[in-house]
């Protein structure tokens, strides 16, 4: 499998990270392994989970590092993984907020569940203003130095705070974020658009990660808007994205997809790999079908006239 660049950390990850937030919820724990053993067979090495995975399925959130955990045993793998998961997305059995104290007790229960001595990337997975930044990027340093972790990112965070931590970073000289894990998909989010409590990647957070791309990459979540690309109208656009102007993308999307023998959804993940900024895509599965389609586009070739297409499509925009 293609690999992109970790930012300026020396790591190379796969180019479709493999989300495993269903693992042992929505998807039983047979299912799961037989699709992460097909993306390892496909060369996928770079896998992402949370502490809070996913309790909205009726689970308590515990259930997606358990089962990694479990393959990664009966596998023998770990040390060829790149292992992600994360911390500080309130559920009811996770503590609050990124505080020193929730921090550590939370990565103590990821590395037993993950059965794991180390975490590859450490996310802040919500931005938590009340928790004061020079108190997380401090516990998270020093989770670095006990060996527990080797790099953070973040995820539903906005530009300005991404700055703030990396520059309260490099002043104390800790670990800083290398990334961030942001909603993002080829269609654009109509003015007003919300997502609570989750963000979107929005102009701001590209110009950041555009003018940083030598040491911090973008990653996308919830890029296929659950499937809607391909399966219009039994599963219809989300209202967020509804208007003119994406009805012009979307019929702009499948023409390109048309002419180089993609899906729409494949074309998507295309697309990001192709963007200024590139943003690797984390993708998700159900069964073995959707998972070969995903792993399909990578072999989606995009020349720079149909990227310019894809670009302009539906300009102006409505916001």
């Amino acid at each position: 499998m293609k690999t992109v660049a970790l930012g300026d950390s020396g790591e190379k990850v796969s180019a479709l990270c493999l989300g495993a937030m269903n693992f042992g919820t929505k998807l039983d724990e047979p299912r799961s392994m037989e699709l992460l053993d097909r993306y390892w067979e496909a060369g996928g090495r770079f896998i992402d989970t949370a502490n809070n995975y996913a309790f909205w399925w009726g689970g308590d959130g515990t259930e997606s590092e358990n089962v990694l955990g479990r393959w990664m045993r009966l596998r023998k793998n770990r040390n060829e993984l790149f292992l992600a998961t994360k911390v500080g997305f309130n559920t009811p059995k996770v503590g609050n907020g990124l505080s020193r104290s929730v921090i550590r007790r939370e990565i103590e229960g990821s590395l037993r569940r993950l059965g794991t001595d180390r975490i590859d990337l450490y996310y802040a997975h919500k931005d938590h203003r009340s928790d004061p930044l020079v108190e997380t990027l401090a516990a998270f340093d020093e989770l670095h130095r006990q060996g527990k972790i080797r790099l953070i990112g973040c995820s539903n965070h906005r530009a300005w705070r991404i700055e703030e931590a990396r520059t309260l970073s490099r002043k104390n000289g800790w670990l800083a974020y290398c990334c961030v894990q942001q909603r993002h998909t080829y269609l654009r989010p109509v003015a007003g658009a919300r997502f609570d409590p989750q963000l979107v990647v929005d102009d701001e957070l590209c110009d950041y990660c555009a003018a940083h791309a030598k040491d911090f990459l973008l990653l996308g979540y919830s890029s296929t808007l659950g499937g809607a690309y391909n399966r219009r109208p039994d599963r219809p656009i989300p209202p967020q994205y509804r208007g003119p102007a994406n009805e012009a993308r979307l019929a702009t999307l499948s023409e390109v997809a048309r002419e180089v023998g993609a899906t729409p959804l494949q074309l998507v993940y295309a697309w990001m790999l192709n963007s200024t900024p590139l943003a690797l895509p984390l993708v998700s599965a159900g069964s073995m079908q959707q998972l070969d389609e995903n792993l399909g586009a990578l072999k989606v070739a995009l020349d720079a006239p149909r990227m310019k297409r894809l670009d302009e499509a539906g300009d102006p925009l409505e916001h």
